[in-house]
């Protein structure tokens, strides 16, 4: 069966994500940080679906804790990993008047360095890839690295956070062609799909419907995007935002302040 890993797969979009995986047929390794009750009793909850599920901790913080995060995760489930989900983030506000070293280490680390030494990690084990009816490669990997619609419009609001995923963006294109027929690496941008910890529901309702569709994304609109991409063979190097055409957007910011 195939194995798939989800980072930060506790909570959130993570959890939508470890679920839709599961019902496709995937064996899962969840990882958290600190969540590890809840990692462990989504787990449980996939068991009940007929697939192995496993918890994997670790710090995205702590550079020696990166790259076993992906062996763990295939030993514990019998096997090399195919798909691979780069979704932990942190996500604080900074600006340039207010962002510290602390504030850069911390979302370089978690949104840039992180997934840039799993997918090394991953696209190590990752099998030599098939051949289809046509005699042509298809590959056996995926990596999804979850991004932010807003490397497709900038503001200056989440400084660091911003310019942390502005590099996973670039990453995603260039581990793309550095890959090539072994591993598609591809990206989603989510926009206002679930409240922020430091939101009110007045303003994320706004956020909402200040998009060009007058709404924002659900889970399963996230989880269809990472459906697509498992099912697009042909597909690699890719951003699809799910946003309700917020990045379209040019008389407001992004993110509506506090």
């Amino acid at each position: 069966m195939p194995n798939a890993l989800v980072t930060g797969g506790a909570r959130r979009l993570g959890r939508a994500m470890c679920l839709y995986l599961a019902g496709r047929g995937y064996d899962v390794a969840i990882h958290y940080a600190s969540s590890g009750a809840e990692a462990e009793a989504l787990a449980e909850e996939i068991r009940t679906m007929g697939r192995r599920a496993v918890s994997v901790q670790a710090d995205l913080l702590d550079e020696a804790a990166l790259a076993p995060i992906v062996s763990n995760a295939a030993e514990a489930l019998g096997g090399p990993l195919s798909v691979l989900v780069n979704n932990a983030s942190i996500f604080e506000q900074d600006s340039i008047a207010t962002a510290t070293r602390e504030s850069w280490d911390r979302h370089m680390m978690s949104n840039l360095r992180a997934p840039f030494v799993l997918t090394q990690a991953f696209a190590a084990q990752v099998p030599r890839p098939d051949m289809d009816l046509q005699g042509e490669p298809v590959a056996q990997g995926l990596v999804v690295n979850m991004i932010d619609q807003k490397v497709r419009k900038l503001t200056p609001q989440h400084m660091t956070y911003s310019i942390a995923k502005m590099g996973l963006w670039a990453f995603t294109q260039m581990a793309a062609q550095d890959l090539g027929g072994q591993v598609r690496v591809n990206a989603i941008g989510p926009g206002p799909t679930l409240q922020a910890h430091d939101q009110t529901r007045a303003i994320y309702d706004a956020s909402r419907r200040a998009t060009v569709l007058g709404r924002g994304a659900n889970p399963d609109d996230i989880t269809a995007a990472l459906g697509y991409f498992i099912d697009a063979k042909a597909v690699t190097g890719q951003l699809l935002c799910i946003d309700g055409g917020q990045h379209l957007v040019w008389q407001s910011a992004d993110v509506i302040d506090h």
